[in-house]
């Protein structure tokens, strides 16, 4: 059986006070909108309602970067990439599954663009099978998407949010079981530098957030969400 879209058994349940289920794709909106991108597709109702009950039901918002600043945020990284990579004529970028990659594409497209460089290769990681959890949840996972090799290149890592480092180090894992690079970066949009886990650190950051274990960082594309901005979702 296909699994359903998490808002098909969101629109099942009661939702808590404040929600608009009918709120435009990717807005938070007012009083405790989730963010749209938790929506993800589950197996099972069970499922679904196991998770809509772990989320915090009331929740302050307070946005960290709008869609003007992610977007200088990213021409920095890319101008700082440049600097090392020349061209990228040796390197290549690989987006983590799955939030990872929309950062991964906004890199590419604008270096191509700095550069004047249409055929600089990006490509899709997915680490499901690589975590250090995936026997202990049910995960759906996602698709690996790489149509070139990445033997003894220089390999930018991307992720949206850096935060206990263990999505990284998943993502190290699969990346070598494709070949051996000569070179690993890491890239990320927003690296929440207190709570690591694993001793991983990004190269390429375009904003630290100092922030506890209880707080939540939500990054919106606007491909996926709606829009592009950053927010920090804390317990009231």
């Amino acid at each position: 059986m296909r699994p359903h879209r998490g808002r098909t058994f969101l629109n099942l349940m009661t939702l808590p006070e404040g929600t608009n289920p009918d709120a435009p794709k990717g807005s938070i909106g007012a009083g405790n909108q989730l963010p749209v991108h938790v929506l993800r597709p589950f197996r099972d109702l069970t499922q679904a309602i196991l998770f809509f009950l772990s989320l915090p039901l009331r929740m302050k918002q307070r946005q960290i970067l709008d869609s003007k600043q992610i977007d200088l945020a990213i021409t920095r990284l890319c101008y700082q990439l440049i600097e090392v990579h020349n061209d990228f004529s040796d390197s290549v970028i690989l987006g983590l599954q799955p939030r990872g990659i929309h950062l991964a594409h906004r890199l590419q497209k604008k270096l191509s663009d700095i550069l004047n460089k249409k055929d600089i290769k990006c490509g899709a990681l997915d680490i499901t099978f690589y975590r250090d959890d995936f026997r202990e949840k049910e995960l759906i996972p996602s698709s690996t998407q790489i149509d070139f090799d990445i033997e003894k290149k220089n390999v930018v890592l991307v992720d949206d949010v850096l935060y206990t480092g263990r999505t990284v180090r998943a993502g190290l894992d699969a990346m070598l079981a494709l070949g051996r690079p000569r070179d690993v970066e890491l890239v990320t949009l927003i690296d929440r530098r207190l709570s690591r886990n694993v001793p991983i650190q990004a190269k390429y950051i375009g904003k630290i957030i100092d922030s506890v274990a209880s707080e939540k960082v939500v990054v919106e594309w606007k491909e996926v969400d709606g829009k592009d901005s950053v927010i920090l979702l804390t317990e009231k």
